[in-house]
């Protein structure tokens, strides 16, 4: 298959795809590692990783690019499952330059999602979150939007272990949740989002957003206001709106190889289905990257609740997913969940007043070779497998056991 959309992503930058690239490296302490800005919004990885990214200077400013494509065919057993052929991807293009007092960061991430994955969303047993054809999609995922962020950040040096950080953009994401899962290296080669993404990293891509962050030394906190509606069905637009929710996060740098995070936010009216309704989230994290000669590990741990305000409804979901990477030409992962569903699974007999009705397992396991490379860029293929554990409310509709397999073909910038 020809990735046509890359070239025309590389068209938007003055980047060459030449001996002058380089791929970034671990960073020597948190500051460095918020300087990278190599996730999305503020989040991070931990500061020993080193996200495959082609970097070059250009006069006084630093030109970075990341991306990935998977082309997946997905197949699924039981009542609801379903078939398709569709693509997740996205390129994130960077330019830094160092002042007197700081350095200034301008980031974008792209995505062709609304073309490649038809129908409004790819299917994927257990899912839910947003709308499709002004309806709750039901075991299934949204694609994301062509623009996924667009930010401007001003870091100013405060001395050898200090920061203050503004962050802005007009989509771009909040200080809330781990680093989303289309950025986790951890989750780099699995293409299904995780079924408790709206209860933990859904707000990565958010309207107006305004984040402060100071970091000292291992620790950083930041404070976040954002428009709180999710996004539109009209996925190749930006939205705007009032500056009606907040959030916080505490990160902290345990070692060069692990970090966490506890984050709370008030999301109002986050969901078109459900207008009246606001959420507390809270998420925290630990995440752990770890390199030996020829081998790779990345791992994350994350626990997400959203509590509807003025109500007794509270959704939990838990996740551990972890990725090895074996001598750059092997991938094998693995991803666990135990999340709590609610009535929007039960389709047109679902109740007005959304709640959980169960919690389902999921437990995936793949892997992948890679089959080509330059310079540059890699291809890899491999498969995925999928089983689900079905809570008593919903085995009705989905049957004991259901399973899901996908076959994949990931092609990845920067290696």
């Amino acid at each position: 298959m020809k990735y046509w959309w890359a070239g025309a992503l590389l068209a938007c930058v003055p980047l060459h795809l030449s001996a002058q690239m380089q791929m970034g490296g671990a960073a020597v302490s948190l500051k460095a590692n918020v300087l990278r800005h190599s996730a999305s919004g503020t989040s991070l990885e931990p500061d020993s990783s080193s996200p495959p990214m082609l970097m070059r200077m250009s006069g006084k400013w630093m030109e970075m690019l990341h991306g990935e494509a998977i082309v997946a065919e997905q197949q699924q057993t039981g009542p609801r499952g379903r078939d398709k052929l569709f693509s997740v991807n996205w390129a994130m293009l960077m330019a830094q330059r160092s002042t007197a007092h700081g350095e200034w960061t301008f980031a974008s991430m792209l995505s062709l999602e609304p073309a490649t994955i038809t129908g409004r969303y790819y299917p994927e047993l257990f899912q839910q979150g947003e709308t499709a054809f002004g309806r709750a999609i039901v075991d299934g995922q949204h694609p994301h939007d062509l623009f996924m962020e667009l930010a401007v950040v001003y870091d100013l040096n405060l001395g050898e272990g200090g920061m203050a950080s503004l962050y802005a953009a007009p989509v771009g994401d909040p200080a809330l949740g781990p680093v989303a899962f289309p950025h986790r290296m951890s989750a780099e080669s699995d293409p299904l989002a995780p079924l408790a993404h709206h209860l933990q990293d859904s707000t990565h891509i958010a309207y107006d957003v305004v984040t402060d962050g100071i970091t000292w030394g291992p620790a950083r906190i930041e404070a976040s206001g954002f428009h709180g509606r999710e996004p539109g069905e009209n996925r190749w637009t930006i939205e705007a709106g009032a500056l009606d929710s907040w959030s916080t996060r505490l990160t902290a740098s345990l070692a060069k190889d692990w970090i966490a995070q506890y984050s709370i936010g008030h999301l109002h009216s986050p969901e078109d289905l459900h207008p009246q309704e606001d959420v507390l989230r809270q998420t925290t994290s630990i995440a752990v990257h770890h390199a030996w000669t020829s081998t790779e590990l990345d791992a994350t741990a994350v626990w997400g609740r959203n509590h509807t305000i003025g109500t007794d409804v509270n959704a939990n979901g838990y996740l551990l997913e972890g990725a090895v990477r074996i001598r750059a030409k092997q991938s094998i992962w693995t991803r666990i969940e135990n999340d709590d569903r609610t009535t929007d699974l039960l389709g047109a007999a679902a109740p007005s007043e959304e709640s959980v009705v169960g919690r389902v397992q999921a437990f995936t396991g793949g892997y992948a070779h890679q089959i080509w490379h330059d310079n540059w860029s890699e291809l890899e293929l491999g498969a995925q497998a999928t089983f689900y554990t079905t809570p008593t409310g919903l085995l009705p509709y989905y049957g004991v056991h259901p399973a899901g397999v996908v076959g994949e073909l990931h092609w990845r910038i920067g290696r």
